[in-house]
């Protein structure tokens, strides 16, 4: 497996692309307005307490309020450490309006939604998470040597100070630290270690909102986070950033400064690559298979569903045959659609109808297979009663959609409009409806170029006769700038 990261800045945003083999497999935008939001750390204040929903809402200086838990604000015991509990508290024992709280963001912002906070606090580096507040070591469960999680959590035990080792902190050894050389980790502990002893002195000085620790930015996050033992290079086109990443995988992942290379050509990095065409292809609805099949993946706010269809495949043997065939190849595209428009929540998949029980299993075990790779955590909960998989993914994050897109402000996000036949119907009636209020004996439609058309061609008839019902003249006049269902009726 060859893995590539292309990294493109412009003075906007930064863009980055992730390709398995040549093929995009994931992209990361930030733009400059709008920086995700997650890992950094906010004095904010209570705004309302909601016992209902044992939660509250923080302000934090963002547009909306943020959103925090009971189950996310720790208690603290006479060390200042997190007092484990196996119950959540009522949240009104926990915080009130007005009350002054250091909190994480766990959740960007997504649509109408607010941040989603913790006081759970944490910092991170390429291979540890440090937590100041508990003494727990963790090891990611994606590392599933015995042997190694033992030599992992060895070493950082040793990082820790034999005296005063309940006030020390703890922390989670993450994926990628899987065969790391011992030192490495230690610098990473150490330097957690001394970013927190830097930033905890100042927590309380902050007014409020404000916001006390911002993480990296993003293509230094994807130095510090993405770049493991598959990825051969990392190609970035800003030469200025490019020197700041040179400088950052001196300091921190000194195996990875040679794969850092500057893209200097004079095609744009995302072309060149086919990236910014797969982009686009990620903002549509339909997306064709290999086979003549296709996804139709429908996104809303409660969730996603995804409908395989073998449109021109029609198989060289049996009907059985054809649809295991699109299935399969349905699952191993939809978990690098997943992948690629980032879609979270719950997740609907309707694959096509197969009789043969063996062939249900073999894709269900190639969906779960082409989502091993996924960072977020999935789970398959399998095939209900009426034949659908559903599936939940991790959302942190905006999908690829919501960060590039909006509603259409012609169809309010309906994704369907009247026809031109509706709305011509709909003028007629509301001419007849409101002919006695109207003292003109002259009416003006407005309307646009596709609706006065109609209403001179197909309804010149029914027009005719509403003029004659209500004693009015009816003229119409092209207005460029209306959407098809927009219209007006004036008395001249």
């Amino acid at each position: 497996m060859s893995e590539e990261i292309l990294i493109n800045v412009a003075p906007m945003e930064t863009r980055v692309a992730v390709l398995d083999n040549g093929v995009l497999q994931e992209v990361y935008i930030e733009r400059n307005e709008k920086r995700g939001l997650v890992g950094n750390i906010y004095k904010g204040k209570v705004v309302r307490v909601l016992p209902g929903m044992q939660a509250a809402f923080v302000d934090i200086g963002l547009d909306r309020a943020a959103f925090i838990h009971a189950a996310d604000i720790i208690t603290m015991d006479e060390n200042g450490m997190e007092r484990p509990s196996d119950t959540v508290p009522d949240i009104r024992t926990l915080v009130h309006d007005g009350k002054n709280l250091i909190v994480q963001v766990i959740k960007d912002p997504i649509g109408s939604k607010g941040a989603r906070l913790t006081t759970h606090l944490s910092v991170s580096s390429r291979f540890l998470v440090y937590m100041p507040y508990t003494n727990h070591i963790g090891i990611s469960q994606k590392i599933e040597n015995e042997q190694e999680r033992e030599r992992l959590r060895k070493i950082v035990e040793d990082c820790l100070p034999s005296e005063n080792r309940e006030r020390a902190g703890g922390f989670i050894v993450r994926t990628v630290a899987e065969n790391a050389e011992q030192e490495d980790i230690q610098t990473d502990a150490l330097f957690l270690q001394k970013l927190w002893g830097d930033l905890k002195p100042g927590l309380g000085s902050f007014s409020v909102p404000n916001v006390v620790y911002n993480d990296l930015p993003l293509f230094i996050r994807t130095m510090r986070d993405a770049v493991k033992p598959s990825v051969e290079k990392v190609r970035i086109d800003s030469y200025e950033e490019y020197q700041r990443l040179l400088n950052f995988a001196a300091d921190y992942e000194p195996g990875a400064h040679s794969m850092v290379e500057h893209y200097h050509g004079d095609r744009p990095i995302f072309d060149l690559y086919g990236v910014e065409e797969e982009i686009q292809k990620a903002l549509q609805r339909r997306v064709n298979l290999k086979s003549g099949g296709y996804l139709i993946i429908d996104q809303t706010e409660a969730m996603t569903t995804i409908d395989v269809n073998t449109g021109a495949f029609v198989g060289h043997h049996n009907q059985e045959e054809t649809l295991f065939k699109t299935n399969l190849e349905a699952a191993t595209t939809l978990a690098r659609q997943l992948r690629l428009r980032n879609l979270g929540g719950i997740i609907i998949i309707d694959f096509i109808d197969m009789q043969d029980p063996e062939h249900r299993r073999q894709v269900l075990r190639a969906l779960e297979k082409a989502t091993e790779k996924d960072h977020a955590k999935l789970t398959i909960t399998g095939v209900s009663e009426l034949g659908l998989v559903q599936m939940t993914r991790k959302r942190t994050r905006e999908s690829l959609s919501q960060i590039l897109c909006e509603s259409c402000p012609a169809c309010q996000g309906r994704g369907i409009m009247k026809s031109a036949e509706s709305v011509c119907y709909e003028i007629m009636r509301e001419i007849l409806r409101g002919a006695r209020t109207y003292d003109s004996q002259q009416l003006l439609v407005l309307a646009c170029q596709e609706v006065i058309d109609r209403l001179l061609d197909e309804d010149s008839a029914s027009v005719a006769d509403i003029e004659e019902l209500t004693k009015k003249t009816i003229r119409f006049q092209v207005e460029n700038v209306y959407t098809r269902e927009q219209y007006d009726i004036v008395p001249l």
